[in-house]
């Protein structure tokens, strides 16, 4: 079987990883074009996919346009029996329909729940118990096609966001190499969306981050952790923007002490930010123009 697989970031190595590890044919790479980065955005920056590729001697492609003819030509020269796409953008049809097994797609959920850009973090914010991931064949409509297969894993009541991803990638890899397999073997038994279970995990954008403090403490908690560590929940404090990448388990308590400020320095080593129904003490921020820090350093450098 011949594999072309799509994909830009560090969530979709181990997918690949697993797959030339179990001596699938992966006849070529596609991803994002390198891009400037780093100090003062000189060095010209590849895609966490394109170096496992070059490093195992696979084939890359990095098109702009991924309906351009030149493209199309050169996609269609590798033969893929199959296709395979983690976290990678949206495929015009005439490429996701190319193969003759077709393309399907690694997404961060338990479809139909959490369509959209940001799985992950949106199944923290919203305090779900468990996520999982879902392999599912490509169609027009984006994260709707009929299901190959699922797992699941736990969300614990102190994950962040980083953590629910890097076990999810491990997970993913695992379910990507046996949808390969049941792909193989043959016929698969789709499972067909319930379109009436859908819901959305929109984009995050800077601007959407900052906290909502008229929520309950359980929200706030579980908006923390589901932003943390990227793109991270924010406040103001003196004028100047706080991210808050953790905090202490919500405790409730008469939250009238934050009427006035709702961040509220009660000693040398701690510090609330309070909310409808009590408060949070914050264990690791960082400020504007500063490093993160946890908090007893974040307060004794304001003395």
């Amino acid at each position: 079987m011949r594999i072309v697989f799509m994909g830009t970031p560090d969530f979709a190595v181990p997918s690949l990883d697993i797959l030339v590890k179990n001596n699938y044919d992966v006849v070529g790479v596609i991803t994002a074009t390198d891009k400037y980065g780093g100090r003062g955005n000189k060095k010209l920056l590849q895609s966490a996919v394109k170096k496992y590729a070059v490093a195992h001697n696979i084939k890359v492609l990095q098109p702009k346009n991924l309906k351009s003819p030149e493209f199309l030509e050169e996609l269609k020269a590798l033969k893929a029996d199959l296709q395979i796409v983690v976290a990678f953008r949206m495929l015009p049809e005439v490429v996701w329909n190319m193969p003759p097994m077709g393309t399907f797609n690694l997404h961060a959920s338990l479809l139909p729940k959490y369509r959209g850009a940001a799985p992950i973090n949106w199944a923290v914010i919203r305090g779900e118990k468990e996520t999982g991931a879902t392999t599912f064949f490509l169609k027009h409509e984006i994260d709707t096609g009929d299901i190959i297969d699922q797992c699941r894993i736990p969300i614990h009541p102190e994950d962040n966001a980083g953590q629910v991803h890097d076990r999810l990638m491990d997970a993913g890899a695992q379910l990507v190499l046996k949808s390969v397999q049941q792909i193989e073997k043959g016929p698969v038994e789709l499972i067909p969306q319930d379109a009436s279970k859908a819901t959305k995990a929109p984009k995050i954008f800077a601007e959407t981050c900052e906290i909502d403090l008229s929520q309950s403490v359980e929200e706030v908690y579980n908006f923390i952790r589901g932003m943390s560590p990227y793109p991270t929940a924010w406040t103001t404090f003196r004028g100047k923007k706080l991210k808050i990448f953790k905090t202490q388990p919500f405790q409730i308590e008469t939250p009238s002490k934050g009427l006035n400020d709702p961040l509220v320095i009660q000693n040398s080593k701690e510090m609330r930010l309070y909310a409808k129904d009590g408060y949070l003490n914050l264990l690791e921020v960082q400020l504007e123009g500063k490093k993160r820090m946890d908090i007893a350093s974040f307060l004794n450098g304001l003395r």
